[in-house]
């Protein structure tokens, strides 16, 4: 059975001061209901002027926007509510109990303290409720953000890079809430990162956008491993990009132009026969190292879980399991 739309666009095309190269062209998306669509893509390719057509926050210059099946209206639906980067909506001399609450009907005082305590309660921010907003750390105010956007209910939560000022041990936490709101709730989320990591642990669906203009869409799973596109391949994994004939320095016969490696799909063996590939650093990952490793001027990035085996210097083969051939046949 196919997933309910709740957001589609057809054909939109959106661009800024008459300049074809900005904002986004010739647009088509079909966001499923209830999923995390993630919208990836290099700066400056178009996913927040995307973002904000879904909003309603800007019109296209042609094309439709459709919400539910019907046009969206100019300022957007009530029930898409859109969380940027910057908080502007917050009040920094507030304290998080007033922020979050504000907006709510101030004649019934026990609708407002039920609402307002069930949204503070779904973060895990209720003992952060007398803080002043500006005295929290840059996680608890992304978290008291959502909250002020989830106490309605709404049925679309849009986040603009929502996680690019949470320190790293809090981010985790962050993303399993949202996740547990779209599945305890429904709603459905569309969001913006720069992060691969982020996108591949949340999204349903990711939706790969390339200077203004869809070039891939699916799953996460099956755009990590069967990229169709060297963009998308670059996007989403720290990987080595080779030439074919710099792939042949690494045993592989390939007849396109560029070849890709992920550093996972590389194997250190003991230098028995073959090239010789010398480890020029060895970078802490903490439960694995990642190991910069050169030969012929061709240089790899590998990971290695057996940590403090290789030093840089050293002299070491490897066999490559799996990789991805792109671009023009030779």
């Amino acid at each position: 059975m196919e997933d309910k739309l709740i957001l589609e666009t057809i054909s939109v095309t959106k661009n800024f001061f008459g300049d074809k190269s900005s904002g986004v062209n010739n647009i088509t998306v079909f966001i499923p209901k209830g999923k995390i669509t993630a919208i990836v893509g290099e700066s400056g390719s178009g996913k927040t002027t995307l973002l904000k057509l879904l909003s309603g926050m800007i019109k296209p210059d042609s094309g439709d926007i459709f919400f539910y099946g019907q046009s969206l209206p100019e300022r957007g639906a009530a029930s898409i509510t859109m969380v940027s980067q910057d908080n502007q909506d917050m009040d920094a001399n507030a304290n998080v109990w007033k922020n979050v609450s504000n907006g709510l009907p101030v004649e019934d005082r026990n609708y407002q303290i039920q609402k307002t305590t069930q949204a503070l309660n779904l973060l895990g921010i209720y003992d952060l409720r007398d803080q002043p907003f500006d005295k929290l750390s840059g996680g608890e105010k992304q978290r008291v953000t959502i909250a002020k956007a989830l106490i309605n209910r709404p049925e679309v939560l849009m986040l603009d890079e929502p996680f690019n000022q949470v320190d790293a041990n809090y981010r985790e936490g962050l993303q399993h809430d949202i996740r547990q709101i779209v599945k305890e709730w429904g709603v459905t989320v569309i969001l913006v990162s720069h992060d691969p990591a982020e996108l591949l642990s949340m999204a349903d669906e990711l939706i790969v956008i390339k200077e203004g203009e869809i070039v891939e869409n699916g799953a996460p799973n099956d755009l990590y491993h069967s990229p169709k596109l060297l963009y998308t391949s670059k996007i989403l994994v720290a990987s080595t990009e080779l030439t074919a004939a710099q792939a042949s320095i690494c045993g592989i016969n390939s007849k396109r132009g560029s070849v890709v490696i992920y550093a996972e799909h590389i194997k250190i063996n003991l230098l028995r026969m073959g090239k010789k590939w010398t480890v020029k650093q060895v970078l802490f990952k903490g439960f694995y190292e990642e190991l910069i490793i050169e030969c012929q001027e061709v240089t790899l990035r590998a990971i290695n879980y057996a940590r403090g085996k290789y030093e840089p210097g050293d002299k070491v083969g490897i066999s490559i399991k799996k990789y991805y051939e792109f671009g023009k046949w030779l």
